[in-house]
């Protein structure tokens, strides 16, 4: 008998992007699993069921059916109500589960029976970066985020020299420089735009330089030691934040655009940039808030709308920019998945996740009928 693996079309709102491409379901198939995707599952990513079914996936008539006969299921985000009900106990489901905004997700699954994964949780240890899913969505969305904004700014992001006149170069300031902001600052720059950046942790600040922006932080004591073991950033002192805040304001208020990308696992974002801040910009001048899903990193911007301020500026809280290039998107995603697969264990039709791995115990959220991780046991 042999192992099969689900793909479903996502039923979030919104959401774009696919679990598999037909370059995975290959792979997928290669490495001994019968692949089964559900009519219309990469429509919205610009796949065809035809181009799965070339590569060698059933095509499903709907997302139940396929789920009640999958071993393993892979998709975007954490399954619904009725998809849980639907899984085969003792089924194996991975994606970006945002355990931490969804705990009776995690409760539901433990009760199934299923081995759930959070591809969030994957460990940045080097076996591992080809599974970094967070990396993977993060550079996109840095690119998206400045796409967005020159779009939205009205203006050219280079100088241009014309026998009319010279068109001044925008200023551009990226904050927080994670994967996110790093391809912010590189694409800002490709663009043309002058870029800054800040960070709390110090080691960002020769990245930023190498890409052509100037670095701005208050670099005392408490930045040096910003940085935790895992590469994320820690959350910041009252004292530190107004310091950096007072630096900042100034700059902010000169700034054409400015892009927040400050996440911080299992909390609320950070506040970067102030109402007076805000205020202090341009007619015209474009905020851009990746953080916006955990709360923003703005203060006044609102999930999925563009907030016109009084002074004219616009605070853009825009959900899920990997979706908005949904192709390249589910590429990579698929990608980690299928390298996440791969360290399940297969023989004889039966699938198996062996939490002993390092990677497979630090992304196990439930498992034998029990939620496992740490961050979610019951106390």
């Amino acid at each position: 008998m042999t192992a099969t693996i689900a793909v479903t079309k996502e039923t979030r709102a919104g959401e774009t992007r696919v679990a598999a491409t037909p370059e995975t379901v290959k792979k997928l198939m290669g490495l001994g699993y019968k692949v089964t995707v559900e009519t219309g599952a990469g429509l919205a990513a610009s796949i065809l069921d035809a181009d799965y079914a070339a590569a060698g996936a059933t095509i499903a008539a709907s997302g139940p059916a396929s789920l009640s006969a999958a071993d393993i299921v892979l998709k975007v985000r954490g399954p619904s109500d009725a998809e849980i009900a639907a899984l085969k106990p003792g089924s194996i489901v991975v994606a970006l589960m945002n355990p931490y905004n969804d705990r009776p997700m995690i409760e539901a699954l433990a009760a199934k029976g299923a081995s759930a994964f959070a591809m969030e949780f994957v460990p940045r240890i080097t076996r591992a970066q080809v599974m970094d899913a967070l990396s993977s969505q993060a550079n996109l969305a840095g690119y998206r985020a400045v796409i967005e904004a020159a779009e939205a700014y009205g203006r050219v992001l280079p100088m241009m020299m014309t026998a009319a006149g010279t068109v001044a170069a925008a200023k551009v300031f990226i904050m927080g420089v994670g994967v996110a902001g790093l391809q912010a600052i590189a694409t800002a720059r490709r663009l043309g735009a002058v870029v800054t950046a800040t960070d709390v942790r110090p080691a960002t600040k020769e990245q930023v330089e190498s890409l052509g922006a100037k670095f701005l932080a208050v670099e005392d004591e408490e930045f040096k030691n910003a940085q935790t073991a895992g590469g994320y950033a820690k959350e910041m002192s009252a004292d530190y934040q107004a310091k950096q805040a007072a630096l900042v304001s100034s700059h902010i208020a000169k700034q054409d655009i400015v892009i927040t990308t400050a996440l911080i696992p299992g909390r609320p974002a950070p506040k970067l940039v102030s109402a007076e801040q805000v205020a202090s910009m341009k007619p015209g001048s474009v905020l851009v808030d990746l953080a916006i899903e955990q709360g923003g990193n703005v203060v006044g911007a609102e999930l999925d709308k563009t907030v016109i301020t009084a002074n004219g500026a616009k605070i853009m809280g825009i959900p899920n920019l990997p979706g908005r290039i949904a192709t390249d998107a589910s590429a990579l995603y698929a990608r980690n998945l299928f390298a996440f697969v791969g360290l399940l264990g297969l023989q004889e039709g039966k699938v198996s996740a062996d939490l002993e791995d390092e990677i497979l115990k630090a992304s196990a959220l439930t498992h034998g009928g029990a939620i496992v991780h740490p961050a979610f046991k019951p106390s």
